[in-house]
């Protein structure tokens, strides 16, 4: 998702999907680390940079307050 697309979303939304990606993340990261492997490990690269870009809306939105 696009930061423009981010920045139409709603503040609840916005939390929402950060803490949905964040959980998918460890999830990812949980799975790596004891040895089962992830099926897609780009997935996790993905779920990383799409976090940090809401946190940056999130706190973008914050400092404009």
């Amino acid at each position: 998702m696009k930061a423009r697309e981010l920045k139409e979303l709603g503040a609840e939304e916005l939390a929402q999907r950060i803490r949905e990606n964040s959980q998918e993340l460890r999830n990812l990261r949980l799975k790596r680390n004891t040895g089962t492997g992830v099926e897609k490990p780009l997935r996790m690269r993905m779920l990383r940079r799409e976090v940090a870009r809401m946190l940056t809306v999130k706190r973008e939105r914050e400092a404009g307050k």
